[in-house]
């Protein structure tokens, strides 16, 4: 003896989360073209056009540590993360720190 009528659910109350106990989420930086990193991670942002940071890139290439995240446009700056990674970013380097700056620009 089923019942043809439709099932309605209550709402559920929500639960109540202890204090301290909000997980936001990462802030994420975004480097140009779709690519993001995680803001908290970034160590370090530099032009790439001084012969120290071309060095920089180059031995990171060599230890399988570089990240090309340009998608083929100049590479105007370096960001370094805490994993040793280096990434290039065709974004300038002055718009990427105001992207990391406490209420700048979002993802």
């Amino acid at each position: 003896m089923s019942s043809a009528r439709a099932r309605t659910a209550a709402p559920r109350p929500k639960k109540a989360k202890p204090e301290g106990a909000e997980l936001d989420a990462p802030k994420l930086l975004n480097v140009g073209y779709g690519n993001v990193l995680v803001a908290s991670r970034v160590i370090a942002v530099v032009s790439s056009q001084p012969a120290p940071m071309r060095r920089l890139r180059d031995e990171a290439s060599e230890r399988g540590k570089l990240i090309d995240a340009t998608q083929g446009r100049r590479t105007r700056s370096i960001v370094i993360t805490d994993s040793d990674h280096v990434v290039l970013s065709a974004v300038n380097p002055e718009t990427l720190s105001a992207r990391l700056a406490p209420g700048g620009e979002h993802a």
